[in-house]
């Protein structure tokens, strides 16, 4: 299943180092013009349950949001969503948001119920996070949100090219 064009399949391809897998569309665009977001099937083609609907792929984006996580980011959300009632039930929203979404593709047995990212109680990884909130716009995902603020225009220092491929923790 690929719904990218050629074009799009080989600057994913060179971010990724790999083939994407079982993509549905490109979710979000870089300020480059490249994909640094994929929809994915919640099935992935071998038949393996995929719980990430909104995948990064661009290595600057992925790498930026890496140090976010290193820096210690992940533990001042979490404060935040114990601390903050109205927060907490807009991630709890937010999750909601995108069980319904990926529900739409295909439902999914073994991942039913189950977001990603940590939603909707804990904050367990931003590329998930920011990946929805660059895919669903401002105001779906609170922590996407707060996470994405604190990250520089990835875009601006050349094309999400694969040379500087990092992990991106999905």
């Amino acid at each position: 299943m690929s719904a990218l064009s050629p074009a799009d399949f080989a600057a994913v391809t060179a971010q990724l180092g790999r083939e994407p897998r079982s993509v549905i569309e490109v979710a979000h665009r870089c300020s480059c013009g490249q994909p640094d977001v994929l929809k994915t099937s919640p099935r992935l083609e071998d038949g393996t349950p995929f719980p990430t609907l909104y995948y990064m792929t661009c290595p600057k984006a992925t790498g930026a949001i890496g140090t976010l996580e290193a820096n210690g980011i992940m533990n001042e959300l979490a404060d935040a969503l114990g601390s903050d009632p109205e927060l907490a039930k807009s991630y709890e929203s937010a999750h909601e948001i995108y069980l319904q979404e990926r529900e739409a593709i295909l439902h999914v047995e073994e991942i039913a119920g189950i977001s990603a990212g940590g939603m909707p109680t804990r904050v367990k990884c931003l590329h998930v996070l920011v990946g929805h909130s660059l895919a669903a716009g401002p105001g779906v995902n609170p922590l996407g949100d707060r996470a994405l603020a604190m990250l520089k225009d990835w875009g601006q220092t050349g094309p999400c090219g694969g040379d500087d491929r990092a992990s991106s923790g999905n």
